[in-house]
Protein backbone atom coordinates (compact mmCIF):
# COMPACT_ATOMS: atom_id res chain seq x y z
CA UNK A 1 0.00 0.00 0.00
CA UNK A 2 1.68 3.10 -0.94
CA UNK A 3 1.77 6.36 1.64
CA UNK A 4 -1.64 8.79 1.33
CA UNK A 5 -3.90 5.99 0.07
CA UNK A 6 -7.59 6.30 1.44
CA UNK A 7 -8.85 3.43 3.00
CA UNK A 8 -12.06 4.08 4.53
CA UNK A 9 -14.19 7.34 4.58
CA UNK A 10 -17.24 7.42 7.26
CA UNK A 11 -20.07 9.52 6.53
CA UNK A 12 -23.19 10.44 8.95
CA UNK A 13 -21.90 9.29 11.96
CA UNK A 14 -20.96 11.66 14.95
CA UNK A 15 -16.67 12.04 14.90
CA UNK A 16 -16.60 10.12 18.03
CA UNK A 17 -18.27 7.06 16.76
CA UNK A 18 -16.40 7.20 13.45
CA UNK A 19 -12.98 7.76 15.27
CA UNK A 20 -13.80 4.58 17.55
CA UNK A 21 -14.82 2.17 14.86
CA UNK A 22 -12.09 3.01 12.38
CA UNK A 23 -9.83 2.26 15.70
CA UNK A 24 -11.02 -1.03 15.86
CA UNK A 25 -10.47 -1.83 12.35
CA UNK A 26 -7.11 -0.21 12.37
CA UNK A 27 -6.36 -2.83 15.09
CA UNK A 28 -6.56 -5.24 12.83
CA UNK A 29 -3.94 -3.81 9.95
CA UNK A 30 -0.57 -4.59 9.44
CA UNK A 31 0.27 -0.98 8.49
CA UNK A 32 0.02 2.29 10.48
CA UNK A 33 -2.96 4.16 9.91
CA UNK A 34 -3.53 8.18 10.27
CA UNK A 35 -7.58 9.36 11.17
CA UNK A 36 -8.16 12.45 8.87
CA UNK A 37 -10.61 14.89 8.95
CA UNK A 38 -12.33 16.78 6.19
CA UNK A 39 -13.84 20.80 7.50
CA UNK A 40 -16.24 21.77 4.84
CA UNK A 41 -17.46 20.54 1.68
CA UNK A 42 -15.48 19.08 -0.78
Amino acid sequence: MKPGRILFEIEGVPPEVAREALALGAAKLPIKTKFVTRIGDA
